[in-house]
């Protein structure tokens, strides 16, 4: 799979998902939103608070309202010609600044910040950068750079000139969009995909708007677990060729439903997986963000589902069996992992929440909740029947539990 799949310009998707796309072929768009890599805190969906609480919270601001002004940092002449092409592109002012010492000033009033790759700190006490911009050929080191910083996005140009033209256009009046979920395994068979349905079929159950997306091209398939391979809908296969902006309101018609929430997964078939590029996974998510109140992502452990997936989340949950060479693995897990705030999450016997603790210490994680150890789950799992112990009301006070972190006073009580 290609980290940098160039599409012909104006094509669209199977389905006329492709909206206008500006400029060249976009590229790998890997996102994150400001926060600690420690701890999860409110999410960014309003309407799916407003389920549980009267009044809806808007996203953070951490954009100025009155700045159309973007801020680039880097001594690289050549980067720099590149971005000037595409924020006039994008029909905003652009500031070049060489130095972080420089850039201190303009920071905090600019729309968006951009960084070079030859940025190797912040100034003190600033919101982490929207964009580490680099340059095709300098390989692993940029996501290891934006790691580093705590940037929210990497753009690889010439590659990703269409993304960031449209991302910045975007920045000047955004829109709130959902929360993007990963969920992820510490070490194989840790039950990260049980656990993502029976949080998506939570959240559903509560009215909201709920996306489950498949993110491990070799797990066999998400939809055999829903016993959903017959529904009508699009698969990954289906959108590979999509490029540009993807319009939300068809993605949304275009997938197929289970368990009250819709889906996208990889066939459940014996074929090799077909190749779908990061830039096309990263324009799905963007589309599915504007789309749906809750994005849950299972994501593989694999490097290029993580690189693919995970740096598109807003949040991540690592599940982990109560087990100490799971707290290993896991650990060992969390250097592959964006800096978004991340949480672990424990799977155990209904008295395991000191055992939790032990765990999340050892990992290094805050703990997030104790999935319970559902007799017959792995059998579920071979029949396609999660949905129906999804119902449990162990299961449901534990997705409650997760949705009640992520959007606020969302009670375990609230759920019938």
């Amino acid at each position: 799979m290609s980290r940098h799949h160039q599409q012909n310009p104006g094509s669209t998707t199977p389905s006329g998902l492709a909206g206008p796309v500006a400029g060249p072929p976009g590229a790998p768009v890997l996102g994150r939103p400001p926060g600690s890599a420690h701890g999860l805190s409110q999410g960014r969906s309003p309407r799916l608070a407003q389920r549980a609480q009267e009044a809806a919270r808007g996203p953070g601001a951490w954009l100025p309202a009155d700045s159309a002004e973007v801020l680039l940092v880097t001594g690289f002449d050549f980067l720099r010609g590149e971005v000037e092409r595409i924020v006039a592109a994008a029909g905003g002012q652009l500031r070049v600044v060489a130095d972080v010492a420089e850039a201190a000033q303009f920071w905090d009033t600019a729309a968006a910040v951009l960084v070079g790759s030859d940025v190797r700190e912040l100034p003190p006490r600033r919101r982490a950068p929207a964009v580490l911009v680099g340059l095709s050929g300098e390989g692993d080191s940029l996501w290891h750079l934006a790691a580093a910083l705590g940037a929210e996005r990497v753009a690889v140009l010439p590659d990703a000139a269409a993304w960031l033209a449209e991302y910045l256009s975007r920045s000047r009046s955004p829109e709130a969009g959902g929360l993007v979920l990963g969920v992820t395994g510490g070490c194989g068979g840790a039950g990260a995909t049980t656990a993502a349905i029976w949080i998506a079929q939570a959240a559903a159950g509560l009215g909201a708007r709920v996306l489950l997306v498949d993110g491990d091209p070799w797990g066999g398939g998400l939809e055999l677990a829903l016993a959903a391979e017959e529904s009508p809908g699009l698969r990954w296969p289906d959108l590979s060729d999509a490029s540009g902006s993807i319009d939300p309101e068809q993605l949304s018609d275009a997938l197929p439903v289970a368990g009250g929430f819709s889906f996208l997964s990889w066939p459940g078939s014996r074929d090799r997986p077909a190749t779908v590029d990061s830039a096309t996974v990263g324009g799905v998510l963007d589309a599915a963000r504007r789309g749906y109140e809750l994005v849950v992502v299972d994501i593989g452990r694999g490097t290029e589902p993580l690189r693919n997936f995970a740096w598109d989340c807003d949040r991540i949950l690592v599940v982990a069996p109560a087990q100490l060479k799971a707290a290993v693995a896991s650990a060992r897990l969390l250097q592959e992992l964006p800096p978004v705030e991340t949480a672990l999450v424990v799977r155990g016997k209904a008295g395991a929440a000191l055992d939790g603790s032990l765990i999340a210490d050892s990992v290094g994680l805050p703990l997030h909740g104790v999935m319970p150890e559902v007799r017959g789950a792995a059998a579920a799992t071979e029949l396609g029947r999660l949905l129906e112990l999804g119902k449990r009301r162990g299961v449901r006070r534990f997705a409650a539990s997760v949705l009640d972190l992520l959007v606020g006073d969302l009670a375990a009580g609230d759920l019938p």
